[in-house]
This record gives structure tokens, C-alpha cells and sequence, in this order.
């Protein structure tokens, strides 16, 4: 009875691991890693799942997503065909503006999308050529593999192709902050920067500039009016986890979606 006993006992022991496996783990762009986050808490309210979020940049969460080191993967940026593979597929969960954003103090109101490109060229250099104070202009930019830095120079056409590859055309004189975090402490501390940002994670310390004079807003995004805008996308196997799979099901679901819409986000429905 007692050998009985202890064989129920290990293979309880063995069992048990798995059945308390029930983490979702997640990786990848910063600027998803934030709403995925509000998704997440209020996800765990309502499962006995957990859900880790880890801000690695969209490159590495594509890369995680297709090895299986994370069951999602994030990503701020559209996904090149030769990132794919026959056992992943994309999900797109929201949109999200890209915005041109200042200090506080900067009197500058509107910029075309030809003045921002230029000004991340090097071309236009001093604030007075674009109606502010002659002053130096501090561009700021993101960290090489960040999506967002991705879509901003796939839209603002700031790529150029070297040797059949495209390179960045930004200006190396440019400030590099990685994540959005340490873009708006850049550009709030310095009344003559210019970054760019996620449209949800912008407040009062900056202020996003129009653009075309069209204010970065939901609205604007939905209209089409907006056109710095971009997708957030994840990345899971065809057969996912099932706890992954139900937590896709709640972001993509009617409730995930409004939290979508309540964070500054563009929901999918």
C-alpha cells in the first residue's frame, strides 16, 4: 500500500510542473510591450493564467516568437516575408500612430512629412528654417532593430540602398535613445529636440507637432488622415499554446479591444 502511495506521490511530482505551466510569455517591441501590459493585468483577472511581458525590440521578438523561446512575439513594424516561416503567422492586434513629437517650450505647431524626412537627413539643420527659433536642431532617434525606428524610416522614406541592401539615411549626428521611455526624457529636457514616439505614449511632458497640419489622433489614424501610422502585429506558432491562444482570443475579443481604443490605440474592430 505504502509503494502504492509513494508512485501516486511521483507521478504527482512529475505531473504537477506541467500542469502549474501556465505562464504566457511574451517578447519583443517596447512600444506594444506597454499596451500589452494593460492587456495582460486585466487578462489575469479574469484566468488563472499568468502573463510575462519582456521589451526586447521587434527584431528580437520576431526571432523568439520563431524559435519558440517566447509563445508571442511583438512587433511594431510590418514583418518581412523572410522573417516568416511555414510554422508562424501574424496577428495584427491594433494601429498606432508614429508621432513627431517636441518640447514643451519649442513654438513650432506644424511640420510637413518633406521637412521631418529632411530634418532626419541632416538637411534642414536650424529651427528657423522651419519657422522656429535659430536654433540647432537635436534629432532623436531610435536604436537600430527597434520597430518603431523601422516604420518611421519605411514611411518618412529615410532608407537607402547600399549594395543592394537598405541602410538607414538618418544623420549619425543623431541622438539614439532606446525605447520610448528615454526618447520623451531626451526631448523633454531639451527645448531644441525633435523624436518620435508612439502615439499612446505621449503626454504632457512634450507635445506631438501636426503633421501636413493634421493633428496625431485615433480619429485621424481611422479617417486616414493621420498617415505616420503602424501596425502592432504578433507573432505565434499556427498551433500555439493553449494559454496563448486564449489570451489572443481575449486582446482580439470585443473587451481587448476597447482596452485597445481606452489606450490611446486604433483597435482593429
Amino acid at each position: 500500500m505504502n509503494k502504492y502511495i509513494n508512485l501516486l506521490t511521483a507521478i504527482g511530482l512529475l505531473v504537477a510542473p506541467f500542469a502549474q505551466a501556465s505562464t504566457v510569455t511574451v517578447s519583443g517591441s517596447t512600444s506594444v510591450a506597454h499596451l500589452m501590459e494593460v492587456l495582460a493585468e486585466n487578462f489575469q483577472k479574469i484566468t488563472t493564467h499568468s502573463v510575462e511581458v519582456q521589451s526586447t525590440g521587434s527584431s528580437a521578438g520576431i526571432q523568439a516568437a520563431i524559435n519558440g523561446t517566447s509563445m508571442i512575439g511583438m512587433s511594431s513594424r510590418n514583418i518581412n516575408e523572410n522573417e516568416l516561416n511555414d510554422t508562424t503567422k501574424a496577428i495584427v492586434i491594433a494601429h498606432d500612430g508614429i508621432a513627431a513629437a517636441v518640447n514643451n517650450a519649442n513654438p513650432v505647431q506644424d511640420l510637413t512629412q518633406e521637412q521631418i524626412s529632411k530634418i532626419y537627413r541632416g538637411e534642414i539643420k536650424n529651427w528657423r528654417e522651419v519657422g522656429g527659433e535659430s536654433r540647432p536642431i537635436v534629432v532623436v532617434t531610435r536604436e537600430a532593430g527597434s520597430g518603431t525606428r523601422g516604420a518611421f524610416e519605411e514611411i518618412m522614406k529615410l532608407q537607402r540602398t547600399i549594395n543592394g541592401h537598405k541602410v538607414s539615411a538618418i544623420t549619425p549626428k543623431a541622438h539614439v535613445g532606446s525605447g520610448n521611455g528615454m526618447i520623451k526624457t531626451i526631448v523633454a529636457n531639451n527645448p531644441y529636440a525633435i523624436g518620435y514616439i508612439s502615439l499612446g505614449s505621449v503626454d504632457n511632458s512634450l507635445r506631438a507637432i501636426k503633421v501636413n497640419g493634421v493633428i496625431a489622433s485615433d480619429q485621424n489614424i481611422a479617417t486616414g488622415q493621420y498617415q505616420i501610422t503602424r501596425p502592432f502585429i504578433l507573432l505565434v506558432n499556427n498551433k500555439p499554446h493553449q494559454n496563448a491562444q486564449d489570451f489572443i482570443d481575449f486582446i482580439i475579443s470585443n473587451d481587448g479591444q476597447r482596452i485597445v481604443a481606452e489606450q490611446g490605440y486604433s483597435p482593429t474592430k
